[in-house]
C-alpha cells in the first residue's frame, strides 16, 4: 500500500528544522481566542492536526469511503487497502514483526482494557500480583483495580520519589519476584518523566513477567520501537500522535495475540457462525469487532508519516528544550513548586503556584489566548501522593516556539498580580 498522496511527497526533512514554518501547516494555530492569538500547550490531552492529516482524511470520504474487508467493489477496495496499509504503516513505525501484531482501537484506553480483559482475565487467578506504578494514568489504573476485583488479584506498586518524579527501582526484582504481569507509562502525562521502560522490561523479561507499557505520551514524541523495549504489550493514540480521534493502537506478540480470546463479539471478528457455536478470525481481525474507524486509520498513516518525515528524535529534542525553558523561567517565581525531574525530561511540565489555584490560573490563561490543562490529570492517586489537589500543567510539541514559552510566563505574571 503506497502512503497517501499528500504524505507521499514528503521529502526527509533537514535536520536543521524551521520550527515555526511548521507551524503554519496547522490551521488552528492561526486561531485568535479572546483576541489573542492562540498559544495552545495542552499537547499531552491531545494533539493539533496538519493540513496533510486534515486533507487525508477528507479525501477518503470524498473518493473511497465503503466498508472494509467484505466488499468485491471497487470503493472496497480501495478502502480496504487504505486500512490494511494503515496497519502495515503503525507496524513499521513502532518495529513490530508484522502488521498482524497491531490491533485497531479506539485508543490508548481501549487498548489496555483490551489487554485486561483478554490475556490477563484469561490468565492471571486469585492471589495473582498485578504490578504498576504509582505513576499511572487512571487509564491503566482504573482496568486492573477492576479486574484484581473480579477475580481475586493483587495490586503492587512501584513507587514514586517525591523529589524528582523517577521510579524507585531499588526493589523492582523483589517486585516483580512476586508478580504476573507488569504495566507501566513510558512518559508521565503529569511529571514528564521518561520512564526506562526497556530495563524495565529486561528484568520483567527474565522474572517470567508479561509486559504492558502505555505510550500514550511517547509515540508521537520520540521513538518508541517495541523490539528494542522488549515488552509483550503497548498502546497508544492517534489523537495525540497529530492524528484523528477515535483511533489508537494496541501492539501485542503474535504468540500472545493467537492465544487469547476476542475482546468483543460480533461481524468481522468470526470465522464461522452456528447458532449455537462459532469459531473466530486470525489475528488481528479476532479483535476488531464490527465496522472499523478506517477514516481513522487512514488519517493516522498521514499522521505517522508527518512526523517521521520530521524526525521523532527531533521532535523530543525540541520538547525538551522549550520544557527547560518553561522550568527556569518558572523556577524564577517566588514559592513555585515544580513537578517532576529536572534533567531529561519530556515536553510536560507541571507546577502549583502558592497564591493561585490551579483551575483560576488556567480560566484566567484562556482569557489571554494560552490554553493550559489544570486538574489531577487523570492521576488523582499520585497527586494525593503530592500532597496537592490539583497543578496547572504546560505541555508542548514540535509546532510550539520559545516565544510562545515567554508568552505563558508573562502571562503568568499578569495572572498573578490579579489573584493577590
Amino acid at each position: 500500500m503506497n502512503p497517501p498522496a499528500e504524505t507521499a511527497n514528503l521529502a526527509k526533512r533537514d535536520e536543521s528544522v524551521d520550527w515555526t514554518a511548521l507551524r503554519n501547516e496547522f490551521p488552528i494555530l492561526r486561531e485568535t481566542v479572546n483576541g489573542h492569538p492562540l498559544v495552545y500547550l495542552d499537547n499531552a490531552a491531545s494533539s493539533q492536526k496538519p493540513q496533510q492529516v486534515i486533507d487525508t482524511v477528507r479525501r477518503y470520504y470524498e473518493h473511497d469511503n465503503a466498508n472494509v474487508h467484505r466488499g468485491i467493489h471497487e470503493l472496497s477496495n480501495r478502502a480496504t487497502e487504505a486500512y490494511e496499509g494503515a496497519r502495515q504503516r503503525v507496524a513499521d513505525y513502532l518495529n513490530a514483526g508484522s502488521p498482524e501484531e497491531i490491533i485497531f482501537t479506539r485508543g490508548t484506553t481501549e487498548g489496555l482494557n483490551l489487554v485486561a480483559n483478554t490475556w490477563a482475565l484469561d490468565n492471571l487467578r486469585k492471589g495473582d500480583t498485578i504490578l504498576l506504578t504509582e505513576m499511572e494514568h487512571h487509564s491503566n489504573l482504573v482496568p486492573w483495580q477492576i479486574l484484581a476485583n473480579r477475580i481475586g488479584a493483587k495490586l503492587d506498586f512501584i513507587e514514586v520519589t517525591d523529589d524528582d518524579g523517577q521510579l524507585d527501582l531499588q526493589w523492582l526484582d523483589e517486585q516483580l519476584a512476586r508478580a504476573r504481569l507488569l504495566s507501566l507509562t513510558h512518559i508521565s502525562n503529569t511529571m514528564g518523566t521518561v520512564n526506562p521502560v526497556a530495563e524495565i522490561c529486561t528484568h520483567a523479561r527474565a522474572a517470567g513477567v508479561v509486559t504492558v507499557v502505555d505510550a500514550a505520551q511517547s509515540a508521537g514524541h520520540t521513538t518508541v520501537d517495541v523490539q528494542a523495549i522488549g515488552c509483550d504489550f503497548l498502546a497508544f493514540s492517534g489523537h495525540k500522535t497529530c492524528g484523528p480521534t477515535g483511533i489508537g493502537v494496541l501492539y501485542g506478540r503474535r504468540e500472545l495475540l493467537e492465544a487469547m480470546p476476542p475482546y468483543q463479539g460480533g461481524g468481522e471478528m468470526i470465522s464461522r457462525v452456528e447458532y449455537r457455536d462459532s469459531t473466530f478470525n486470525v489475528v488481528p481481525h479476532k479483535f476488531e469487532a464490527g465496522t472499523p474507524n478506517v477514516a481513522g486509520a487512514v488519517g493516522l498513516h498521514a499522521a505517522l508519516d508527518y512526523l517521521d518525515a520530521i524526525g521523532r528524535e527531533a521532535i523530543f529534542e525540541h520538547d525538551q528544550r522549550l520544557a527547560k525553558r518553561a522550568c527556569e523561567r518558572l523556577a524564577e517565581i517566588d514559592g513555585i513548586r515544580l513537578f517532576g525531574p529536572s534533567e531529561d525530561r519530556s515536553g510536560v511540565v507541571s507546577f502549583v503556584l502558592p497564591d493561585a489555584h490551579a483551575l483560576d490560573l488556567a480560566t484566567m490563561a484562556d482569557q489571554k489566548g494560552v490554553a493550559l490543562r489544570a486538574g489531577h490529570h487523570c492521576n488523582q492517586p499520585l497527586l494525593a501522593k503530592l500532597g496537592v489537589a490539583a497543578t496547572a500543567r504546560a505541555s508542548f510539541y514540535f509546532y510550539n516556539t520559545e516565544a510562545e514559552v515567554d508568552r505563558f510566563i508573562e502571562v503568568l505574571h499578569d495572572v498573578r498580580k490579579l489573584l493577590v
